[in-house]
């Protein structure tokens, strides 16, 4: 059994949990968090590398985007080229025999 210190406890019962702190962190990506969520989310860090990993991830593949907007949309700002119907009847086809 792991055995954990009294910081690590503290850490564990008062900061958000990983499934809010995942939440949080997409949130903070749209606008800005409160202090105190804020605060939460540096603490959980300290106990949870993998949210930390997760939300550098998230800021990459928004940077990513960001970079690469005219290649996702048309030159007259319209979306991305789609499927002619023909390649859509294949790729059906192809689905169907697997």
């Amino acid at each position: 059994m792991l055995t954990r210190g009294p910081i690590a406890q503290f850490l564990i019962k008062y900061t958000p949990r990983c499934e809010e702190v995942t939440r949080l962190h997409s949130e903070s990506l749209d606008r800005p968090l409160p202090l105190r969520k804020r605060i939460g989310i540096k603490l959980h860090f300290l106990i949870c590398i993998w949210c930390e990993q997760y939300l550098k991830q998230l800021r990459f593949i928004r940077q990513a985007v960001r970079r690469h907007q005219d290649r996702l949309e048309g030159q007259d700002g319209s979306s991305a080229p789609t499927l002619s119907s023909d390649a859509k009847d294949r790729i059906k086809r192809a689905l169907e025999r697997k």
